[in-house]
């Protein structure tokens, strides 16, 4: 039946940096964007320091407010083709091997459930879509810049962050007739803690200092990933028994059809 608003539909909201993948997922694009003159070396050297520091603690207010600014500023006048092109291009080699596997299990656990699942990042919609697609998100939130003539004019249209994460999934329960007190969200970061609070299931993943002391002066669930693996290395290999089953299976269509061919000669 197609869901009404009597029938109100569940979603899993999901961030994206250390909480599905282990790195942030501006900084993993870093070396391509190098390689094609988008940045210069001081850039790339500035951008593993902050990625260290994010690492390391989290990232308060005011350091995402200064990421964006900085972000910003070096993306004017990019051409949004060429990004999209060096994202679909780079993605497989340098982003699956980051995925968590157990976010990965998560995520299959909520769509088995009969879940959406939605990954909403302050990271730019041209790297964050084609990331939630691999994983098989329904949605996709993330910031977005102003475009004109194709080019980044570096002013953001819309910034998904704090707040903003709030606004996108409340704007997408209203489209998509979720019930947010039914619904799941997951974050690492204490400036996610206004996404967590709009739902009836919050889960801190990975929690910074300050989002694991909410945690747990809320009686939320805590949980760990730290098993990154590559999606691909997931799907079992086949068993040296069916490889030989198929082998043999291979052989015998080759010999029957050889003397099928001979008998035809034959009669002929």
């Amino acid at each position: 039946m197609p869901p009404t608003r009597a029938t109100p539909r569940i979603a899993a909201f999901f961030d994206l940096d250390k909480t599905v993948i282990a790195k942030s997922s501006a900084f993993v694009f870093s070396r391509p964007f190098f390689d094609q003159g988008l940045i210069d070396r001081r850039t790339v050297l500035e951008s593993s320091y902050a990625h260290f520091l994010f690492l390391l603690s989290g990232a308060d207010h005011d350091q995402m407010e200064r990421m964006r600014e900085h972000l910003t500023k070096m993306c004017a006048g990019w051409d949004v083709s060429q990004i999209r092109s060096i994202v679909a291009e780079t993605l497989h080699e340098l982003v699956d091997p980051l995925i968590y596997a157990e976010a990965s299990d998560l995520i299959a656990d909520h769509k088995i459930r009969g879940h959406d699942v939605v990954i909403v990042s302050a990271s730019g919609e041209e790297i964050v879509a084609p990331i939630a697609a691999a994983l098989g998100a329904t949605h996709t939130a993330a910031t977005r810049m102003v475009v004109e003539n194709g080019k980044y004019t570096g002013e953001v249209e819309f910034y998904c962050y704090g707040e903003g994460k709030v606004e996108a999934i409340e704007k997408l329960a209203a489209s998509e007739h979720y019930d947010l007190s039914r619904c799941y969200a997951y974050s690492d970061s204490i400036t996610d803690l206004p996404m967590l609070e709009a739902v009836g299931h919050p889960t801190a993943v990975n929690p910074d200092r300050n989002l694991r002391r909410e945690a747990v002066a809320r009686n939320w669930p805590i949980l760990t990933f730290s098993n990154p693996v590559s999606l691909w290395s997931r799907i079992p290999a086949p068993s040296s028994t069916t490889v030989a089953a198929t082998a043999v299976v291979g052989v015998s269509a080759v010999l029957a059809g050889a003397l099928s061919y001979r008998l035809l000669r034959r009669r002929r």
